[in-house]
């Protein structure tokens, strides 16, 4: 079904919904896609989703939507809405069930040639050590008050257990942890589900890949990265597990309830909200920083068990493999940033709902490392495709709050693309190309097929053209571990 919500060009690559076109919207929506791309995202509600998120109180400019946005729950994927610190609303359905999924990517001193003749090996050590698919458990145990400090030291709590190096830190997006978390704001069940997930991958899109550096765009941007041509990186995509979803599953509840004592009315209950003020505005952000730094400090532990996986498989000690962070990023989160809004600097909640903070030379919320060139966006793609190293750029702050895509972004459900698999061996098509793929279920890779996704290359190429960010690097898979 194509959805004809009515679309003014500004550029071939920007489009605007007019604030007129529902009686609830505040503010205008404003669409990063192409004329392909636009025919994709018209086959869901996407589109009207995101303007009804423009009804959100005290939402400031506009409703954002990149490139790869996608049906959501409540806000789209791929959406971003920023609303007043002072006089707004926060929104769990504007960040997501899986609180910080984000992107973790390693550069190493190996290259492709080095990994050729030890990918099926390497495949078999990396799904060995790190724990993925649904319900999957960690070997971390954690008493009650682990969990807690989890939830206060973010990555820090994997480093001081040596499972990470100072270094590490200081290439994570707010150095691994919110400080504003509140461990008594998630719920015993929150925690009774998270405490035994640390340390592993998950299900559904999220994955560790070995990937090599194909193609480079910007170079003085890449040598800063530490990035070289056939160079083999690791990247990371996972989240806050079913901790992050607890919190976000019992934030909605309580807000749906709440939203009547505000005087608080929206046109889709999963936009469910409260004042940032209020008490349960301040219980969700500290819960949901809370949820951050767990993410955080699990993606780093990922990261611990590539090194040694890495040792493993291909006999190597850690000054031969020189395994680094480059960065760390969010991209479902909301955090109080301050913007230029009508020539105004406001403090806002940024809600990032699989969309990616892209900071531009020279802010002081990136790594002093990387200021002269912007910061490092991570983009996967599809398991058959490849994925991308984007710069942040000026003119993203005045576009979008300084956000990107986030990835790919899907066009088919995962029901769709299990149907559309019948009858294909999608682990011999993917060998066949030069990829090893290891799944925890021969499911996940189907509902993972390529053919599910936008294709990645069109959606980084809007957001280059639209000046969201800026083209680095092309990485290609090698070895693929998933869920």
């Amino acid at each position: 079904m194509t959805h004809r919500v009515p679309l003014e060009k500004l550029s071939p690559f920007k489009h605007r919904v007019p604030a007129t076109y529902k009686p609830f919207m505040r503010v205008p929506a404003i669409i990063f896609a192409n004329a392909a791309l636009l025919s994709q995202i018209r086959e869901d509600q996407s589109l009207e989703q995101v303007c009804n998120s423009a009804s959100l109180p005290g939402i400031v400019g506009a409703a954002y939507a990149m490139p790869d946005m996608h049906f959501g729950y409540g806000l789209p994927i791929g959406g971003v809405v920023a609303t007043d610190w002072e006089t707004g609303v926060v929104s769990p359905g504007g960040v997501g069930f899986d609180i910080n999924c984000g992107v973790r990517l390693c550069r190493t001193a190996l290259t492709r040639a080095d990994i050729e003749p030890h990918k099926r090996s390497l495949a078999e050590v990396l799904f060995l050590f790190v724990p993925s698919g649904v319900g999957s458990k960690g070997n971390v145990r954690l008493s009650k008050e682990d969990m807690r400090r989890v939830c206060r030291m973010g990555s820090r709590f994997a480093v001081e257990r040596e499972m990470g190096e100072g270094a590490d830190l200081a290439v994570t997006e707010a150095g691994g942890s919110l400080s504003w978390a509140d461990p008594d704001s998630p719920s015993s069940k929150a925690y009774e589900r998270g405490k035994d997930q640390l340390g592993t991958l998950g299900s559904g899109n999220h994955f560790l890949e070995v990937q090599y550096v194909d193609e480079i765009f910007d170079e003085e941007a890449a040598a800063v990265f530490g990035l070289f041509k056939d160079q083999v990186t690791v990247m990371i995509h996972s989240g806050s597990r079913g901790f992050g979803h607890q919190v976000c599953t019992d934030f909605l509840q309580r807000m749906e309830t709440a939203m009547k004592r505000y005087g608080i009315s929206v046109p889709d209950r999963q936009l469910a909200c409260v004042p940032i003020s209020s008490p349960e505005g301040k219980e969700y952000l500290g819960a949901m920083a809370a949820a951050a730094n767990y993410a955080w400090a699990n993606r780093q532990i990922l990261m611990h068990l590539v090194r040694e996986s890495f040792q493993q498989a291909l006999s190597l000690g850690p000054n031969a493999l020189a395994i680094e962070l480059i960065y760390d990023h969010a991209h479902n989160i909301v955090k109080r940033e301050e913007h230029i809004v009508d020539g105004k600097r406001m403090k806002l909640a940024v809600h990032r709902k699989g969309a990616t903070r892209s900071f531009p030379p020279g802010h002081p919320d990136i790594p002093e490392l990387y200021r002269a060139v912007g910061q490092p966006t991570l983009i996967p793609g599809d398991m058959g495709r490849c994925s991308y190293v984007l710069a942040g750029v000026e003119s993203s702050m005045a576009e979008s709050y300084g956000t990107t895509c986030h990835g790919a972004g899907r066009v088919m459900s995962r029901s769709a693309a299990i149907k559309a698999c019948k009858g294909r061996a999608i682990y011999r098509e993917l060998e066949d190309q030069g990829i090893i793929v290891r799944s925890a279920e021969i499911s996940t890779l189907k509902e993972e097929v390529s053919d599910a996704y936008k294709d990645v290359n069109e959606v980084v190429t809007v957001c280059h053209e639209a000046g969201l960010s800026r083209r680095v690097a092309r990485l290609r898979p090698m070895v693929v571990v998933k869920g």
